[in-house]
């Protein structure tokens, strides 16, 4: 059975532990990064979770941080549940391609952590996902299979892809609109997994609430194009290294609900950028649905055999505080 690693802070100090129960083991380790973690201390807390003389800390009495950390790639699949794609605007069958875009890692925050909503963004939106940690170097081009798998992904996190849509949508500016500070929520837990265990990643049941309203519901085995396709895809790319962060997309239920005749005056390149700007606003604030300031988020993955379980996500949304300049003589 795989199991439940946590970076966390305590007394200002950052620590990696393992969790058992309401309590987390410590590692006697200290890692820089998760992909520190990943090459020097994965065994450690393998080890440790089988063994009951170790120190441990109550979970109640840390703040929990992201378990992926800086420097990063994350790389995100984009309309990848065909409910997702039906929503956008898009046909609901899988695309001839697959969608790629990333994310800053200046976006990641904890579990816990507020979302800050940028102070001129009216259309912000969740989105639920499932996140792969790539536990390997790769650096060419390789077959990855679902019986191979196991030898590039460590483990699994929740990872939340808030976006900026009036950004990313009448702008084109898909990066940007996704990559503001506190938007990419990961963890709490970094699921370390079992060879036995990979077939679960196909059987996981993700489910998001926001003011305890569930919006969003689905089975990982609605993905329409798969981690290892898409893991042997991305080989043919670009290098992925320990720690990088792989997002596989989002499912139907997202505030984001367009037209297929919308979607595509806002891929018109010829139609000025505030004309598209008020036709997004115009049509979508009037659902409710977009999150608003003291909003709360929460997210859950888990398997359906409850073998495997990656936590809880509960972020709540603040408005951004413009700060103030003192001049100084």
């Amino acid at each position: 059975m795989g199991i439940k690693v946590v970076r966390f802070e305590k007394e200002q100090k950052e620590q990696w532990g393992v969790v058992s129960g309401d309590q987390i083991r410590l590692l006697s380790g200290t890692y820089q990064s998760l992909a520190d973690f990943l090459e020097h201390g994965k065994e450690e807390a393998r080890t440790i979770n089988k063994q009951d003389n170790t120190e441990c800390v109550a979970l109640n009495e840390v703040t929990i941080l992201s378990p992926v950390t800086k420097p990063a790639r994350i790389v995100c699949q984009g309309v990848n549940y065909s409910e997702h794609r039906a929503e956008t605007g898009m046909e609901a069958a899988r695309a001839p391609f697959n969608m790629i875009f990333s994310k800053a890692d200046s976006s990641l925050c904890g579990a816990t952590s507020e979302i800050v909503r940028p102070r001129d963004v009216k259309l912000l939106d969740y989105e639920l996902e499932l996140g792969l940690v790539i536990g390997t170097e790769i650096s060419e081009a390789s077959d990855i299979t679902d019986e191979n798998l196991h030898q590039y992904i460590a483990g699994l996190v929740i990872v939340n892809d808030v976006s900026a849509r009036d950004v990313q949508l009448s702008q084109g500016q898909w990066l940007k609109g996704k990559s503001y500070r506190t938007f990419c929520p990961t963890g709490p837990y970094l699921y370390l997994l079992d060879k036995e265990e990979l077939p679960l990643i196909h059987d996981l049941e993700l489910n998001l609430w926001v003011n305890d309203e569930l919006r969003q519901s689905a089975n990982s085995n609605q993905l329409l194009y798969k981690p290892a396709e898409t893991l042997t895809e991305l080989s043919e790319i670009m290098d992925l290294s320990h720690g990088d962060l792989i997002v596989t997309g989002t499912a139907g239920g997202v505030a984001l609900n367009l037209t297929p005749q919308v979607l595509e005056l806002l891929s018109n390149m010829a139609i000025p950028y505030q004309q598209k700007l008020d036709l997004l606003e115009e049509g979508q604030l009037i659902s409710g649905k977009y999150l608003k300031d003291g909003d709360v988020i929460r997210c859950q993955i888990r398997s359906s055999n409850g073998l495997i379980d990656l936590g809880e996500q509960i972020n709540k949304v603040v408005p951004s505080i413009k700060k103030s300049h003192v001049n100084s003589f």
